[in-house]
């Protein structure tokens, strides 16, 4: 699994990180998402990428297998 995001895109929500802390965070100035880890190996982490780009409002999460 790999995970990309659209920073040009994305609007701030923080929705990516609050569905999973260890993978996502936001940058301070601006709020756009970070991500801290874009190769997650563990299923858990896995999962919480997927539920991350599912509850993201600007689709900026891509999750590729």
């Amino acid at each position: 699994m790999k995970i990309e995001v659209d920073e040009t895109r994305c609007i701030s929500a923080g929705n990516c990180v609050f569905a999973s802390i260890e993978l996502f965070d936001q940058r301070d100035e601006d709020g756009v998402v970070v991500v801290l880890d874009d190769r997650p190996e563990s299923e858990s982490l896995q999962a919480a990428a997927r539920r991350a780009a599912a509850v993201c409002p600007s689709n900026v999460i891509t999750i590729l297998d």
